[in-house]
């Protein structure tokens, strides 16, 4: 009977172990997926009152170039409508430059940028990931909607609690 009580203490432990190692793993992963959310999110801007990702990130995140990321999607120009994809204007730019200016490329042979920066929402940046093609730009584009989606969602509840608290007051 002792040896019996042993044995099952033992399992029972074992189980245990095996169960908090699982949940650990989990959180581990869980943790990792919401930091690759988050660094995503903070690459979306709001400009003209649509939330977009602008080129320079995208190819970062595409690890292409981002002369090869404008070169497609000029040469597919017809896929990209103004609600999936616009040019920043100079103006727009110049608000974006002070808040980004460690990110922005400088061009050699004039200085700053040739082109203004494309902007995509997130209809666009699904158009663009089934243009590159590869593995990792569909794995991108996956974890890009999905931080889309995580801020839709924040800002939809967000908007339902001060309802809420307007209704209260």
């Amino acid at each position: 009977l002792k040896f019996f009580f042993r044995l099952q203490n033992y399992t029972f432990f074992s189980f245990l172990a095996s169960k908090w190692s699982a949940y650990h793993t989990l959180s581990a992963k869980i943790t990792i997926k919401m930091e690759g959310i988050i660094e995503i999110q903070n690459k979306i801007y709001q400009i003209r009152g649509v939330r977009v990702m602008l080129d320079f990130d995208l190819a970062q995140l595409y690890q292409v170039e981002t002369k090869v990321l404008k070169q497609t999607v000029r040469r597919n120009c017809d896929r990209f409508p103004e609600d999936f994809m616009f040019e920043l204007t100079e103006k727009e730019y110049n608000s974006l430059i002070d808040s980004l200016r460690s990110q922005f490329v400088t061009s050699n042979k004039r200085g700053g940028v040739r082109y203004m920066p494309f902007a995509f929402t997130e209809h666009g940046v699904i158009m663009l990931a089934s243009l590159l093609r590869s593995d990792l730009a569909v794995q991108t584009s996956i974890r890009i909607t999905r931080a889309f989606v995580a801020m839709r969602n924040f800002i939809m509840s967000t908007k339902l609690i001060e309802t809420e608290l307007a209704e209260i007051r």
